[in-house]
């Protein structure tokens, strides 16, 4: 093995090189980026970047000069134009890679209201990169009045920005409510209150019908309940899609992501895949997740099985979302739970889903000893009763010794 090639330069292309090296390939590796900086933190984008807390050099996951240190050849503001799996050789603007192993890294794109509706008129943005934050960064000045599309994290984590910035914030979700996909109602409706207590609108079972513009720009916005509203700003977040166009150039199988085998490795064996891109196996089902952890995880053990370690890569889901002086974190996944138990400590409280008697996950609210009892728990395949859980004078702590 002498050339490893990751296309991708965000937190899990970035994790991967740093891996080959510090695990001793002494070989050559090329990071191929499609932004003109070096890679950075994603998570404090839509936050602290955009509150002006956080500046630019502080985003960076490592100074530029590392790379070239670490005998690692940056490509930035680089696009692949065609992979040809056969040949094992990218194609850059006038430029030909070769490869013994190729990683892709390429995470995920935001989905966009339709043109036909007014998605593409100036105002109308999305929170995924630099570019995005840096172009609405102008526009979230106080007393101006933002539509936030969208009820789930992002949507949630822009309003708190948005009104702690001083704007009129109303936000909607077309779903019955906010967090359906992702959080039981006890989360939503804590939420819910949460931002509401902070002047945030939230309109649930409201979709968009179409916006409105004058001269290029966005001034309106007519909802499904036939709401006519003024606007000066719209922030997008109804999810995100994997960048699986260079997989499926290279003729790799892919499904709702690049599929990956327990080892990160698609159905070429010269090709492995990481991050926010990628369908994993996780309890018998294929599921994608979209986290910096499991980016920064799982890339990490693709590094480890190109070097010859054959080992398993065991996701273990956590999230988290800082909304005003509120830490959310979330622990594990709540898909297919029917039980919910609540442990209200008045200022830290923690919800715990459970299938059965079988816990799947834990929300927690300004509470990182439920959170991190929780975390253990569901990794160590421990389950206590929701009883105990629910009981906010039990001794969490003890759970762990069962």
């Amino acid at each position: 093995m002498d050339q490893v090639t990751v296309v991708g330069a965000g937190q899990a292309g970035a994790s991967c090189v740093a891996k080959l090296r510090t695990d001793g390939f002494g070989g050559k590796i090329t990071l191929i980026g499609d932004e003109a900086v070096p890679p950075y933190q994603r998570p404090p984008l839509s936050k602290a970047y955009l509150l002006g807390d956080m500046a630019l050099d502080r985003l960076f996951l490592r100074p530029e000069a590392w790379y070239a240190e670490n005998n690692i050849d940056l490509r930035l503001g680089a696009a692949v134009e065609a992979v040809d799996a056969g040949e094992k050789t990218l194609r850059l603007a006038g430029e030909i890679l070769s490869y013994d192993a190729l990683v892709i890294a390429t995470g995920s794109s935001p989905r966009r209201l339709p043109a036909k509706i007014g998605g593409d008129l100036a105002g109308v943005h999305v929170v995924r990169d630099l570019a995005d934050v840096d172009a609405m960064e102008p526009e979230v000045t106080e007393g101006r009045r933002a539509l936030i599309v969208g009820g789930g994290y992002i949507g949630l984590e822009a309003a708190a920005v948005a009104r702690k910035r001083g704007m009129d914030v109303t936000l909607i979700e077309a779903a019955p409510r906010i967090l359906g996909r992702v959080a039981a109602e006890e989360t939503a409706d804590y939420m819910r209150a949460l931002h509401e207590g902070h002047g945030v609108t939230i309109l649930e079972g409201v979709g968009i019908d179409h916006l409105t513009g004058a001269e290029g720009k966005v001034v309106g916005a007519v909802l499904s309940n036939c709401a006519d509203m003024r606007v000066d700003m719209v922030i997008v977040g109804i999810g995100i899609t994997p960048n699986t166009a260079l997989a499926e150039m290279a003729g790799v199988a892919c499904n709702n992501g690049i599929v990956t085998d327990l080892k990160g490795r698609t159905s070429d064996p010269a090709i492995w895949a990481a991050g926010d891109c990628t369908s994993l196996s996780y309890r018998g089902e294929r599921i994608r997740l979209e986290s910096v952890q499991n980016a920064i995880d799982q890339a990490e053990a693709v590094a480890k099985n190109i070097l010859g370690a054959d080992e398993d890569y065991v996701p273990k889901p956590w999230f988290w979302s800082d909304q005003y002086d509120l830490k959310l974190q979330i622990a594990g996944l709540s898909t297919g739970y029917d039980y919910v138990a609540v442990r209200d400590g008045g200022k830290a409280r923690s919800h715990w889903y459970y299938a059965g008697d079988t816990l799947l996950a834990v929300d927690a609210m300004n509470d990182p000893r439920g959170y991190m009892i929780g975390k253990r728990l569901i990794e160590a395949g421990k389950s206590p009763s929701a009883e105990i859980v629910a009981d906010p004078n039990s001794d969490l702590k003890a759970l762990l010794k069962t």
